[in-house]
């Protein structure tokens, strides 16, 4: 897709959040949003080739809506200032490993994926994982391209540790995160004056499937 047009479009409807502005410039969004889908559906089929979970056509169904849900948020503004998409190995599952993208101005655009804040059976089966095969994920973790885009896994942690692990346990460290987020933040210039953004995300999508892997294989035990 063409990003400046896409930067230009997010930036104004940051400062003009509202629909009457959003509904005047319906027609570019549109256009952008039918960009963005064609992305999205070259990223899922690269994304099949790399992990062969991630099958079938349905590259434009993991794209969020830009509509915001403002039911119990306190930001009011109607629409996200960010395109997204989330491939997995089920749809457009936010409760099971994936792959994320997220294109928007003002330092917005990340790629990345994981597994944001898991459910309680799934953490301690991920935990479970570790315990028993921490060397594989610490293989994983330390691996040239994904330190290179990645620097190592993020996600919030337990400040203490999780209640069935001693606090003594040699990987208690990766035992107290609470999400396990692989995340490679860019800024503005560098999408903009990227050469090939969308291979780029690819790039990116490959280093992190070893990891999206471990994750899913920890739940599937």
């Amino acid at each position: 897709m063409q990003l400046k047009p896409l930067f230009t479009f997010l930036a104004a409807l940051t400062k003009n959040n509202d629909r009457a502005w959003f509904q005047e410039r319906k027609a570019t969004y549109d256009q952008l949003r039918k960009q963005f889908e064609e992305d999205a559906e070259f990223w899922f089929q690269e994304l099949a080739k790399l992990d062969p979970a991630i099958a079938g056509p349905q590259g434009r169904k993991s794209i969020f809506r830009i509509y915001r849900d403002v039911r119990f948020s306190n930001n009011k503004d109607p629409y996200k200032t960010h395109f997204s998409a989330y491939f997995t190995a089920s749809g457009k599952d936010i409760e099971t490993p994936g792959y994320y993208v997220q294109i928007g101005p003002n330092g917005n655009t990340l790629i990345g994926g994981g597994l944001y804040m898991p459910d309680k059976t799934q953490l301690a089966a991920i935990r479970q994982e570790i315990d028993y095969n921490a060397a594989d994920l610490k293989g994983i973790l330390a691996a040239p391209d994904f330190q290179r885009y990645f620097g190592g896994m993020s996600g919030d942690k337990l400040k203490k540790s999780p209640a069935a692990y001693s606090v003594d346990h040699p990987e208690i460290e990766l035992l107290k995160h609470k999400s396990f987020i692989a995340s490679h933040t860019m800024t503005d210039a560098e999408v903009l004056g990227h050469e090939d953004f969308r291979t780029h995300v690819v790039n990116v999508f490959r280093a992190m499937v070893p990891f999206s892997q471990f994750l899913r294989g920890a739940l599937e035990a």
